[in-house]
């Protein structure tokens, strides 16, 4: 075949792209499972190449996208403030509806001061890099989200990767760096792809005589842990040992953006230092407005926390009883490994979403090599009925051979 024009007008750093063909063979096996369109969206339903199918793939665990009153508040605040304010927050994009956000989400987490990103990625890409440099330490557990990844290595700090809720490692870490070099230890608090809780207290236990101070990325803690549903912190009873807590709208509050809540010295510091808030336009308003009323759902509806634990454990059991790996205890995040590597997890997802139910194939670099897996979840509005009947597409699964797993393997380097 010869070499598309395109590609052969392409700059040498450019044409190295013209390799890459994983989805494309993907496509031709027909299981390439990413972008697919979504044609109509409800809270445990799509419409998705023509076929309704259950969704079971997404982190809308409290269900609130399309609560009624959370795209009224939308719906009123664009009206009347417009589409985006097309400036950054320092500059000519801050608004009472951010101001009063802050103030309620500091107040929700028990914290002195919040600051809210456009988005939770860059709620990480902007606050770690502000506070850590050069000569600085960051302990990052081995399965951070990638966007502590990214800030991390942004800081210049020296980045130390202890392995997956080994504390015995990070202590070790914490007594051998050098007099008299700051630290930040980081974490999730629920994992996002393993599904599993970060022991908070003991880390707090260990950074405190240390001088190290605690970052939680709590993005699928908020809204799912805690008895006020205040995430992995509330859980445990370290609300006030914890010295930073990251968290995401586009999870329990339906909707997208991000938030840091701290001492309110380093959030003032966080608004004049932050890159990633200082150089970006600011939340639209009629998204401020609908996490405004998501979050007022969410601690008056404390019984939509209740449900959902409900249909994640029972779907966590029922896909173990089947005899699946299946990761992580009391939370929303399922992670179940087909194991044999990217094909047979590939299939699997093709088979399931053959079958009316839409899960996501994660594979590396989301998650370590040789760890591919499939990625499950349901909302507190999933139904009895939506649960047996997930189940029941991957009790279809056991009775089928998945594919080979020496079939041709993808690249997993990522």
């Amino acid at each position: 075949m010869s070499e598309d024009r395109s590609t052969r007008d392409l700059p040498p750093i450019l044409r190295r792209t013209r390799g890459y063909r994983d989805p494309e063979d993907a496509e031709e096996r027909g299981v390439y499972p990413f972008f697919r369109a979504l044609e109509e969206v409800g809270v445990t339903r799509v419409r998705v190449d023509g076929h309704i199918r259950i969704m079971a793939g997404s982190n809308n665990y409290l269900g609130l996208t399309h609560h009624p009153r959370v795209v009224e508040a939308n719906r009123d605040a664009t009206r009347r403030f417009g589409t985006g304010l097309t400036g950054s927050r320092l500059l000519n994009g801050t608004m009472e509806l951010h101001l009063e956000l802050e103030e309620r989400l500091a107040a929700f987490y028990r914290k002195e001061d919040a600051i809210v990103f456009p988005a939770g990625y860059l709620a990480n890409i902007g606050t770690v890099p502000a506070l850590a440099g050069r000569g600085d330490h960051l302990l990052l557990d081995r399965f951070v989200h990638a966007s502590v990844m990214d800030a991390a290595r942004l800081s210049g700090a020296r980045v130390h990767r202890f392995p997956h809720r080994d504390l015995e490692t990070l202590g070790s870490l914490l007594r051998e760096r050098p007099p008299g070099a700051d630290a930040l230890v980081i974490t999730e608090g629920v994992f996002s792809m393993d599904g599993d809780v970060a022991d908070l207290a003991g880390i707090c236990a260990l950074a405190r005589p240390h001088g190290a101070a605690v970052l939680v990325d709590d993005a699928h803690g908020l809204g799912v842990l805690g008895k006020r549903g205040a995430g992995t912190a509330e859980a445990q009873g370290v609300e006030g040992e914890v010295d930073l807590v990251m968290a995401t709208f586009s999870k329990s509050l339906g909707s997208v953006g991000g938030v840091v809540v701290g001492p309110k010295p380093v959030i003032h510091y966080l608004r004049h230092h932050a890159r990633a808030f200082l150089f970006t336009a600011s939340l639209p308003p009629g998204t401020a407005a609908g996490v405004l009323v998501a979050l007022e759902i969410l601690e008056s509806e404390p019984e939509r926390r209740a449900r959902l634990a409900r249909s994640s454990d029972r779907l966590r059991s029922g896909l173990r009883g089947m005899g699946f790996s299946v990761l992580g205890e009391g939370t929303p995040v399922i992670p179940v490994v087909v194991g044999g590597g990217w094909w047979p997890t590939l299939a699997a997802w093709r088979a399931l979403f053959d079958q009316g139910v839409f899960v996501n194939a994660v594979l590396p670099p989301a998650v370590e090599r040789n760890s591919a897996r499939l990625r499950v979840s349901v909302t507190s509005e999933h139904s009895d009925e939506e649960v047996d009947r997930i189940l029941e597409a991957f009790s279809a699964l056991t009775k089928t051979r998945p594919e080979s797993a020496s079939a041709p393997a993808m690249n997993e380097a990522g």
